[in-house]
């Protein structure tokens, strides 16, 4: 079956605007008057990162399944999924990242899995979606030794995290080091496939580069999960590739300074085909959730309800075959 759901991620255009139970309160009732029944999490570390992890939610609302709770206040039906970079430091137990290419680093990794898991069975979600290395910028291009630490390190924390029913799904960003050399397909036939699933966002592959119907297409048993959004521009100019691009190229635009790399699924400029992708996940018979996301959205409410009247008026119909006529609106 498949469900909607929505990423929290968007609700923090600044550090310090997502830290109050208010705020998150009225992000969640918002997700859900617009028709979503989940909410996807962002992993994080400390107060700025209230949803961040368990021990965070604990202090925020006496316990994981107090949050669940607070969760369904909102008359949303659970958490869906975790986003969780492993290369991001957790203050709660002092580590400061861990590097899936460093094989010294795997009993963290693994560790570190197992915790956001298990919160995330108790929460109701399904899947741990993983970023699976650093961008390109830190990496360099990934040889085939790279590819197969990788690959050993994912498998790990695959099999560490089944037996809370929470499946692995990792998820490639433009700024990856797998871009690099056809990294992503490399990594993808090197790793087994019952325990290591993708997420496949469309429109980091998009900005990227790559047709996610035919990445779809390719690799329909693989993908255990999606971000579904909306893409402004190509980076065509491989800006991927330079230090610091999370902040140079991702936030500040590039040399092209693009003021929003992510935007609406109803954008009639975007470069996403969004009914054409919810068509090819029927026809693949996909089983999970769609998360629908609007990355650094200046105004989160508008989006959510924006992506919400597209999801509930042209792509779950297609999901269903309603025949509809309604159109899109033209932003």
């Amino acid at each position: 079956m498949i469900r909607w759901a929505y990423g929290i991620n968007q609700f923090k255009p600044q550090f310090d605007d997502f830290a109050r139970r208010r705020e998150h309160e009225r992000a969640l009732r918002v997700i859900s008057i617009s028709g979503f029944d989940g909410v996807e999490l962002s992993a994080g570390s400390g107060r700025w990162e209230p949803l961040g992890n368990p021990t965070q939610i604990a202090a925020n609302f006496g316990s994981v399944a107090g949050f669940r709770a607070f969760v369904e206040d909102a008359a949303l039906d659970s958490v869906s999924s975790w986003v969780w970079d492993p290369t991001a430091p957790f203050q709660e137990d002092l580590s400061h990242g861990t590097d899936p290419l460093d094989p010294a680093a795997r009993p963290l990794l693994v560790e570190h899995a197992r915790w956001l898991a298990k919160a995330l069975e108790e929460l109701g979600g399904s899947v741990l979606v993983a970023r699976p290395c650093a961008g390109a910028g830190r990496t360099g291009p990934l040889d085939d030794a790279a590819i197969e630490r990788l690959a050993s390190a994912w498998q790990l924390v695959g099999e560490s995290i089944a037996e809370f029913g929470v499946r692995l799904g990792l998820h490639f960003d433009f700024l990856s080091g797998l871009r690099a050399e056809d990294g992503l397909e490399r990594l993808i036939a090197s790793s087994d496939p019952e325990t290591v699933g993708l997420t496949l966002d469309t429109a980091e592959l998009t900005i990227a580069g790559i047709d996610p119907i035919a990445f779809l297409e390719r690799h329909p048993d693989r993908v255990v999960h999606v971000q579904l959004k909306n893409a402004a521009v190509v980076d065509d100019l491989e800006e991927y590739r330079q230090p610091a691009a999370e902040y140079g190229v991702l936030r500040a635009g590039g040399s092209r300074v693009v003021p929003r790399w992510f935007t609406e699924l109803g954008d009639s400029n975007g470069l996403v085909d969004s009914a054409g992708f919810v068509r090819a996940l029927r026809e693949s018979d996909y089983d999970g959730w769609i998360v629908v996301e609007s990355d650094f959205t200046p105004h989160p409410a508008t989006s959510v309800m924006l992506n919400g009247w597209e999801m509930q008026h042209v792509l779950d119909p297609i999901l269903r075959r309603v025949s509809t006529t309604t159109p899109s609106i033209t932003r």
